[in-house]
């Protein structure tokens, strides 16, 4: 009891100045790595629960969904406030549709995966580079090219200072590359931010990335050698957006 009131705690101090920062915005990330012989009936399901959302107009929930190339699906949710996390925003649909229908549905997702998981990253709007604005949404590119610069605790403040360098120089060139900085927190595998960026598709990711590299010169190459320098490691993964996956509550 006494550890579980210790993770509780260390919980509440590492979330809470997330809500006291309008510069950030938090999610909570469940993740499933999904079987794959189950890929079609997983996604059957999850679109079998939209229609139960929408038919019983659930009020709670709000989550964008994205598929990634190693076989995981993602449901990202945003984090208003602490009180979200006392929440059972599922509560008003098991009670609606009733408990065993309720039970039926989670009973076939648990036919597609032996593990899941949940966790929360933090969008983190000093270190992203959209001019136009910042926004998570980004209609027509939901191809994901996801870099994670994994940190050990003794360089983070540096990883960021270069971070904010690297942003300043993509500002001062106009890039047109565009990306958005997510950083790990409660429930996540050790330090790391997470670099986003969005396009069409894979070539058009491709064709902005080489312009911007030849853009970005020389200056952006040292830059980009000495961020690598500061990480533990360095992975990419791509996937895409998939809003046939998502759900958006209708506010009567």
């Amino acid at each position: 009891m006494k550890t579980l009131q210790q993770k509780l705690m260390f919980m509440l101090l590492v979330i809470a100045p997330i809500f006291m920062n309008a510069q950030n915005q938090a999610y909570w990330v469940h993740e499933d790595q999904v079987k794959p012989a189950k890929v079609m009936e997983y996604e059957q399901v999850t679109k079998d629960f939209i229609d139960a959302c929408k038919e019983h107009n659930l009020q709670n929930g709000d989550w964008a969904a994205a598929q990634v190339n190693d076989g995981k699906y993602l449901t990202i949710s945003p984090i208003q406030k602490m009180a979200d996390f006392d929440k059972n925003p599922l509560a008003p649909l098991a009670e609606k549709m009733g408990e065993e229908e309720f039970r039926r549905i989670f009973d076939r997702f648990n036919q597609c995966y032996d593990k899941h998981r949940d966790y929360i990253v933090i969008l983190n709007s000093d270190l992203s580079y959209m001019p136009e604005g910042l926004d998570v949404n980004t209609p027509g590119q939901d191809y994901r090219k996801w870099h994670f610069l994994h940190v050990v605790p003794s360089n983070i403040s540096k990883l960021r200072a270069k971070m904010k360098e690297i942003k300043a120089l993509y500002s001062e060139k106009d890039s047109k590359e565009y990306y958005r900085v997510y950083r790990s927190a409660f429930g996540t595998n050790g330090d790391y931010y997470l670099v986003t960026i969005s396009a069409k598709d894979a070539l058009s990711y491709a064709q902005v990335s080489a312009e911007n590299d030849k853009f970005l010169g020389e200056e952006g190459e040292k830059m980009m050698r000495e961020l690598y320098g500061l990480l533990e490691s360095y992975e990419v993964k791509t996937g895409r957006m998939r809003p046939d996956l998502g759900y958006a509550a209708v506010i009567e």
